[in-house]
Order: structure tokens, then C-alpha cells, then sequence
């Protein structure tokens, strides 16, 4: 009786829920956004599949699915599931906890999993009192913050655990989730009939700015409040959604991130003169309430490290600017802060000031404010995270400068200063417009080159020392090719790559170091290759071994999740074996497979001279025996053209709207003449022996392979034609 007066009062809590709680996704189907981290065939996916997710820590912004994936765990996991919050719990109710899955894996041999939301609330004592348990298995870990873990959460505890960095919702995801607020008639709006005029749903979604919490307590405001009409519709249009959700916050905490980042990307605005950047900046800054004298200061700092006696006037500006901001105080202070920046950034006194206001006006109006990556403070997570990857240092480049991207990647090409033609300014005002636009240039190439970094996890020392005897088993002139293959290659941490055709280990290792929270697929030829490979990953945890396939190109989708997509799609030599299907029809398989920002790298290796024309170059080489390779050799030129035919996979893959990079290198080669080799040649099942049936006769052949014999250890010459290809997407 009690379970089914349990079961009432949790469907009546349902009931009277808020919107935004009735309609939290139960499983990774419902859930939206986040595909950089929970795609198919991605790491935290499987790892939650799997029931295998370890310690984690989710932070990000409000409203993007932290405590939604948690309970999304709770409900897939065979382990025992508890929750605590940080603002209400203390070391108490952590020793009740501790103590509580100690009995049940004693007892049980059930696993604990200690969901703490909010988790930086928890002060330095409780987090170390939670260490020892998380260290020693008794409790797995599952963490939430809207803070940067590296900064708020015991590095014990960080270092410990997976990191995963969620986003602010996409405006697709969150008109996905209005139209199932409304269609839904268990947990929505469904059985009732509501319209939304489409100007209503934008403003919804924009003002938004990626939280979904905030559009759902919108949308529900929205209809609860309005009257229905006399057809009993509820109609929603734009003034009703402006009452419902007025103005955008500007997300900005003084003591985390946002501090640490805006003010960096401040500062490296100004060592880079861009005006119009720096201007952004502080605007944002000053919208979300730093204390000026704090920006003052930095500038101070900068008007000395970054300015020096370049221009001795700097530091006098900025401190004329500073004393007259303490007289004048707020509002009219912005006057003299804002001078002072554009100073430091290159600029001149004069109405070009009002430029400020300008970029002030778009800091309330934009709901596109993220720092880019490469301008982040790198000082505390920047290897985790890649904050400060990417950032080029202007006093490294000729006159000081270079072009790189300083604004928000929504925001390129928005001007906000105008010099004037007089004066100061007035010299300086062709540079800069040679600089906007080449600084354009360089954000379109930086953003087609960087994307966010989004995970993080603890050092793995024993992969490390599995890689480097992975690496040292192949040879130093395969390890080079190696190299070649995967040059200048811009991982992110949850990269999925498909290594196509692969008879070793060697092409998936670079990929099995940098995509630790992504995964990688390798197809080999056959099973004989499958169970070598098999045991040679056997040692790796089971989360981060590579999942082998045999089959063929044309069944690979078969085998894989739904969905699933690559980012990386390798192979040396691929298209070798193709089974009944033809080019075009591996390539359209192989864009199927790919991901939107997928990038194609493959290597083929050309033989320029075939065994015959090797041999005859032999001194010792029998008169007989020249004579029997001579018809040989004058056949060979056919039988040595790379396959697949390249000019044809040219014209396929930018038929499909690929953009393609050839690269071309000769190596020479000196082969000795072995039994091993010879047998390769020669043997009764060699596909080169097979070649030769109809010039030379069988007989002809063992004489061949015979009279080679005694001259093993001969040296052969030998030219490879390397062809490296890298095609990636073109932009639609």
C-alpha cells in the first residue's frame, strides 16, 4: 500500500512540477545538444552504455544538462545511485554516505555512485574529507559546477576524475525543445491548444542564450499568464514573450573564469592593437560590474610590458586617465577608461570615444559573447582544456604584430572605432584598415583550424609506456611515414577516427594518444590480422581500446552505432581490397561516414621499379637468368601504376564537395635479397608469380626462383612515389 501511495504522490509532484522539470530527458535519446561529447561513438556515451563512467566532473554554464546527465546515469547504472547537494549538506551527510556504500559493497559487492551538485560549494575541508573515498573506489564520483573545476574543486579530487566542459544549448536544440513543450501532452503543453508566433519563438530562443532552463520558465510564464481567446486559444506572440523573458544576462563571475578570461583577452587585445576588440572587452566587462580601478591597473601594467618606450606618452595617459576618473566618477568615468584603452590599443584622443557606447550596445544585444579559445587564460587549465592554445604572440612577428582573431567568432568584422583623418589618428588610419581585413582573413583560417576543447582526463602512464612500444616495434622508416601521415594534425580530445584497411597498429597510435574522450574504429582485412591486433590492445583499459572490425568498406556502417560519424578517416594503402565494389561506390561510403568537419588522410605508396627491373641490376646476376626477366621487365611499368587510380579519386571526392591537398615525396630504398623474399616473389601462392603466368612458363619460374638463391644477400635497388592525401570539407 505503501509503494502505491508512493507511486501517487511522485505523479501528482510530476504534475505540479515546473515545465523545465516535467520535460528533463530520461535517457541520451531525449537529451539535446552536447554531441561533441555524446555523439555516437564517443567516449562518455559508451562509458555510460557500458555502465562504466568512472569519476566525472560536468561544468559549464546553467541550463545545459549537467544534472540532467547525472540522472541519466542514475537511470542506466546497475550500481547504487545517491545525490547530494552542496549548498545543503555538509561533512556529515558525507560521512552517511561514505559509510553507507562501504556497507553495501561489503555486504552486496553493490558499487556506490555520489552524484554533488554544485560541488564547488563544498569548502576545502568537506572535498578533502570526500578524497580518500574517491581514491580508494569506496564512492564514484559524478560532480557538477558551474565554476571551472581547476579552480573551485581539490586538485586531488580534478585530477582523478574526467572532465567534461558542456555548451550553451544551439538555437536548433532549443527550438527542438519549445515545439516538444508544446506538443507533448503527458509533461507539456500538448492537450492544450497553444500557438507561438515564429518572431515569439526566436525571441524566445535568443534572449535565452543557450540555457534551457530559461526558455522553458519563459514559455511556462507565457502561457500560464495569458487568457485564452474566445476559440479557447492560447496565443503567444512577440509583446507576450518579451513580458515573458525581458533581457539577457551577461554571464560573468568575478572570482572564476569569465574574470580571468575577459580580462585576458583585454590585455592580449591590446598587445595586438586591435582597437575594436579591446573596446568589446571592456565593454563587457564594465556591463557586468569589474571594478575599473582593477582595470586601470592592468592597464598600467600593460602601458609598461607592452608599450614601453615605444611610446613614453602611454603610462602618462593612462595615469592622467585613471586621476580623472577618481574625480568624475561613474557614468562620466567611461570616458577617460575607455581613452585610455584605445590609446594603449593605438588610437588618439577624439569623438572616436564614442565608440565605446557603440560596443557597449552590442554587449547588451548579443547573446555572442564567448572568449575564443586561444585568448582564454592558459595559467590553470590551459593544458586540459587547451585555453591559450593557438594564441600567436604579436612580439614575435615583424613590426610587432600579426594577424589573428580578438573578437568573438559572431562578432568578426563588426567595427566599432573609426579613426578620424587628423592628427595622431589620422596617420594611423590606413594601417588599420589593412589590418581589419587581413585580420579577417586570419579569423576564417583559425576557426576552419581550432574548435573548443570540451573534456579532460587523469594522465594514463600506462598507455604512455604502451604507445612507446608500440611505436619502437614498426621501424624507424615506417615511423617516419608515420609522421608524415598525420602531420600537422589538430586533434580535439573527442575526435572519433576510422583507420581504414590497417595490418598493424601503427597508423591508429597518434589518434589513440590525443582522442582519449572520443574512440577509434580500425578495419582490418581479415581475421588472421583481427586477433593479432586483439591482443595486442589487451593491456589497455577496455574503455580506451581501439574496437576492431572486419568488415569489408561496403558493411562498415552495419557494424558501427547509429549515427556514428568520424572526424578523422586514415589509411595507408586503403581501397587494396575492395570486394566486389567500386571506387565510387567506397568513397560515397567513406562521406557517409564522415562527420561534418571531417578530415580524409591517406597514404599511398607507389613502386617505381617492379623485382624484375631490381634483379637485373645485379652484377653476379646469370646470363640465363637476365634473359628469362628481360620480357618481364618490359611488362612491368603496367603492373606497377598505384592503385587505386588517384586522378579518379580526385575527381570522385571533389564531386562530393571535398577540398583536397596532394602532397608528393620520392624515397629511395636499398632491399637485400632474402629467401623470405624471394618466396614473396616467387612462391606458388605469390600474386607477383601470378602476374607472370603467360610470359614466363612454370618451368621458367622455379628455374627462376631457384638460381635467385644463391645469390641472397645481394643488395637491390628500389624507388617508392609517396602520395599524401588530406581532403577536408568545403564550407557550405
Amino acid at each position: 500500500m505503501s509503494d502505491l501511495f508512493s507511486h501517487r504522490g511522485e505523479q501528482l509532484r510530476r504534475s505540479l512540477a515546473p515545465l523545465a522539470d516535467r520535460l528533463r530527458p530520461r535517457n541520451l535519446d531525449e537529451f539535446q545538444g552536447q554531441e561533441e561529447i555524446l555523439g555516437p561513438g564517443r567516449l562518455l556515451r559508451r562509458a555510460i552504455t557500458a555502465d562504466r563512467v568512472g569519476n566525472l566532473i560536468f561544468h559549464g554554464p546553467p541550463g545545459v544538462g549537467k544534472t540532467t546527465l547525472a540522472r541519466i546515469i542514475a537511470a542506466s547504472t546497475r550500481a547504487h545511485f545517491s545525490s547530494l547537494n552542496a549548498v545543503l549538506a555538509g561533512v556529515k551527510d558525507l560521512r552517511q554516505e561514505v559509510e553507507e556504500a562501504q556497507r553495501r559493497l561489503q555486504q552486496h559487492g553493490l558499487r556506490s555512485l555520489l552524484f554533488i551538485d554544485e560541488v564547488h560549494r563544498f569548502n576545502s575541508a568537506q572535498q578533502d574529507a570526500l578524497l580518500p573515498w574517491v581514491e580508494n573506489g569506496t564512492v564514484t564520483l559524478i560532480g557538477a559546477t558551474t565554476e571551472n573545476p581547476f579552480f573551485e574543486v581539490n586538485k586531488a579530487l580534478v585530477s582523478r576524475s574526467r572532465l567534461f566542459r558542456l555548451q550553451p544549448l544551439q538555437p536548433q536544440h532549443l527550438h527542438q525543445l519549445l515545439q516538444r513543450a508544446l506538443s507533448d501532452p503527458e509533461l507539456g503543453y500538448g492537450d492544450q491548444r497553444i500557438t507561438i508566433s515564429a518572431e515569439a519563438a526566436d525571441h524566445l530562443v535568443d534572449v535565452a542564450g543557450g540555457d534551457a532552463r530559461s526558455l522553458l520558465n519563459a514559455l511556462e510564464l507565457a502561457v500560464e499568464t495569458t487568457e485564452p481567446d474566445d476559440d479557447g486559444v492560447i496565443a503567444i506572440d512577440l509583446a507576450i514573450a518579451e513580458e515573458s523573458i525581458q533581457q539577457r544576462a551577461v554571464l560573468y563571475d568575478k572570482q572564476g573564469d569569465a574574470h580571468f578570461d575577459t580580462i585576458s583577452a583585454f590585455i592580449k587585445s591590446l598587445r595586438g592593437s586591435d582597437p575594436d576588440a579591446a573596446l568589446f572587452w571592456l565593454a563587457r566587462m564594465v556591463e557586468a560590474g569589474e571594478n575599473p580601478r582593477f582595470i586601470f591597473r592592468r592597464m598600467l601594467i600593460a602601458a609598461g610590458e607592452d608599450i614601453g618606450l615605444a611610446d613614453p606618452q602611454a603610462m602618462v595617459v593612462v595615469e592622467a586617465c585613471a586621476a580623472a576618473f577618481e574625480r568624475v566618477g561613474l557614468p562620466e568615468g567611461l570616458y577617460p577608461l575607455a581613452q585610455a584603452a584605445l590609446y594603449l590599443a593605438g588610437t588618439e584622443k577624439s569623438n572616436s570615444l564614442l565608440g565605446f557606447f557603440d560596443a557597449l550596445k552590442r554587449v547588451k544585444a548579443s547573446s555572442r559573447q564567448q572568449v575564443p579559445a586561444h585568448l582564454r587564460d592558459a595559467n590553470r587549465d590551459g593544458q586540459a582544456f587547451g585555453d591559450g592554445v593557438g594564441y600567436r604572440y604579436p612580439h614575435a612577428y615583424a613590426e610587432h604584430w600579426v594577424a589573428q582573431q580578438y573578437l568573438p567568432s559572431g562578432l568578426q568584422g563588426q567595427v566599432f572605432w573609426q579613426p578620424g583623418s587628423l592628427g595622431w589618428e589620422g596617420q594611423r588610419r590606413s594601417t588599420l584598415q589593412l589590418r581589419r581585413a587581413a585580420q579577417l582573413a586570419a579569423a576564417a583560417e583559425h576557426e576552419a583550424e581550432l574548435g573548443e576543447v570540451l573534456s579532460s582526463s587523469p594522465d594514463d602512464p600506462m598507455l604512455e609506456r604502451w604507445l612507446q612500444r608500440q611505436l619502437g616495434s614498426e621501424g624507424e622508416r615506417l615511423d617516419q611515414l608515420r609522421s608524415r601521415l598525420w602531420d600537422q594534425a589538430t586533434w580535439q580530445r573527442h575526435d572519433r577516427v576510422l583507420i581504414l584497411e590497417a595490418r598493424s597498429l601503427l597508423w591508429a597510435l597518434e589518434p589513440l594518444q590525443h582522442t582519449p574522450e572520443g574512440g577509434v574504429v580500425i578495419q582490418v582485412p581479415g581475421s588472421d590480422e583481427a586477433e593479432r591486433l586483439q591482443a595486442q590492445v589487451q593491456l589497455l583499459d577496455s574503455l580506451r581500446q581501439p574496437r576492431i572490425l572486419t568488415a569489408p568498406i561496403s558493411q562498415l556502417s552495419r557494424h558501427l552505432e547509429a549515427g556514428q560519424r568520424f572526424e578523422w578517416i586514415a589509411a595507408r594503402h586503403p581501397f587494396r581490397t575492395l570486394e566486389g565494389i567500386t571506387l565510387e561506390s567506397a568513397v560515397q561510403v567513406l562521406d557517409q561516414l564522415a562527420a561534418p568537419t571531417a578530415q580524409l588522410r591517406l597514404l599511398f605508396s607507389e613502386p617505381q621499379l617492379g623485382p624484375a627491373t631490381a634483379l637485373r641490376s645485379i652484377p653476379a646476376l646469370p646470363a640465363d637468368l637476365q634473359v628469362l626477366l628481360e620480357p618481364v621487365q618490359e611488362q612491368e611499368p603496367a603492373w606497377l601504376a598505384c592503385s587505386p587510380d588517384l586522378n579518379l579519386l580526385t575527381q570522385l571526392l571533389e564531386q562530393r564537395g571535398w577540398r583536397l591537398a596532394w602532397q608528393r615525396w620520392p624515397e629511395q630504398l636499398e632491399l637485400s635479397l632474402s629467401n623470405a623474399l624471394i618466396e614473396r616473389w616467387f612462391g606458388d601462392q605469390a600474386s607477383y608469380r601470378q602476374q607472370l603466368h603467360g610470359t614466363l612458363e612454370p618451368g621458367e619460374l622455379n628455374k627462376l626462383q631457384q638460381g635467385l638463391r644463391p645469390l641472397v644477400g645481394s643488395r637491390l635497388p628500389q624507388q617508392l612515389q609517396h602520395h599524401r592525401l588530406v581532403a577536408t570539407r568545403r564550407a557550405t
